[in-house]
């Protein structure tokens, strides 16, 4: 039985993804660092520890797999020093091209970000042919998945190794454990008062971007990205959507844009100091910003599904219900 390698395997999209693949029959090695706790257990799920940044490790954790599927990264947007951005989620990429051609992969699924494209509005959402547009065009984060995109695309065309980027959007749902984006939702828990920001983003429940990326190991055309999204919806609107699915009211107020600019020029003054934290003038500038997108050709092209937000969200909120200790 071939096997599928899943690099970043204790994170929330990895831990979705392994359990997907799994249920359709794959062996499966994830690839984790030694500090990090694996996600689960089960007979055709093995451990491989080692770092990403190290071609090497990588070497090792590529060979004897017939798919990659890379998804680790750093994610946090608190970093102050950009660099880390590149040398993990750039260079981790270029390593796994390189191990892939060595050990003769067959294909190579990188797991980007939908934030490379341009966005959009409802009427007229983001898709794959626009290019990256402000303020992502100032984010660290951003660029390195971009040009990890852009490495994988070209270095291995015209080879053997076929490649397939898919650009998931705000995902949310069950299997949280390190508890990534799902903090959107767990910030709400127990205030009668939210503060929230004038923006909006695409949500998708991360079962269904799990989906897509197993789907895209068969369905996925060389070469092609795609934006794995669902629904648009403004801050707001989420809360509200999040309300009615816990039965708990909640009083809604919104920033206003210019106190969250100022917030993010002293955030930015601070990291020029070496002081890692989320304030940052492209941070709030993300925040205040609609950027929405189209899902249609994952649609089309990798049958990826269309699972309601709402239910993204209820099944993410009895999760953390199961797990007390991860409730703030």
């Amino acid at each position: 039985m071939p096997t599928v390698l899943v690099t970043g395997a204790n994170g929330f999209l990895a831990a979705n993804t392994i359990a997907e693949l799994l249920e359709r029959g794959a062996k499966v090695r994830g690839m984790l660092r030694e500090t990090a706790s694996p996600v689960l257990e089960h007979e055709r799920f093995t451990l491989f520890y080692g770092n990403i940044t190290s071609p090497e490790d990588v070497s090792e954790a590529v060979s004897g797999c017939e798919t990659v599927v890379h998804i680790a990264a750093v994610t946090d947007q608190s970093i102050a020093r950009k660099n880390i951005y590149r040398k993990v989620n750039t260079g981790g990429t270029t390593n796994i091209v390189q191990a892939s051609l060595m050990h003769r992969v067959k294909k190579v699924i990188l797991v980007s970000t939908a934030n490379v494209f341009g966005h959009g509005t409802r009427e007229r959402p983001g898709n794959e042919e626009k290019p990256m547009k402000p303020p992502f065009t100032d984010s660290p984060y951003a660029l390195s998945k971009a040009d990890a995109q852009d490495i994988a695309i070209e270095r291995l065309k015209g080879t053997d190794v076929s490649v397939t980027v898919v650009c998931p959007t705000f995902m949310i749902g069950p299997n949280d454990k390190k508890i990534s984006s799902n903090r959107i939702i767990l910030r709400a828990f127990g205030r009668k008062i939210l503060i929230i920001p004038p923006g909006g983003k695409n949500f998708i429940h991360v079962k269904d971007a799990a989906t897509g990326i197993c789907n895209a190991i068969s369905q996925g055309k060389n070469g092609e990205s795609y934006i794995l999204a669902n629904e648009n919806m403004t801050y707001r609107e989420f809360y509200k959507t999040m309300e009615e699915v816990s039965k708990k009211r909640q009083v809604l107020v919104t920033i206003p844009r210019p106190l969250l600019y100022l917030a993010g020029l002293a955030g930015s003054l601070a990291r020029l100091a070496g002081i890692n934290t989320e304030l940052s003038l492209t941070n709030m500038q993300i925040l205040c910003t609609c950027n929405f997108y189209s899902g249609l050709k994952a649609i089309n092209e990798l049958g990826l599904p269309q699972t309601p937000v709402k239910t993204a969200i209820r099944e993410a909120i009895n999760w953390f219900d199961q797990v007390p200790t991860f409730v703030e």
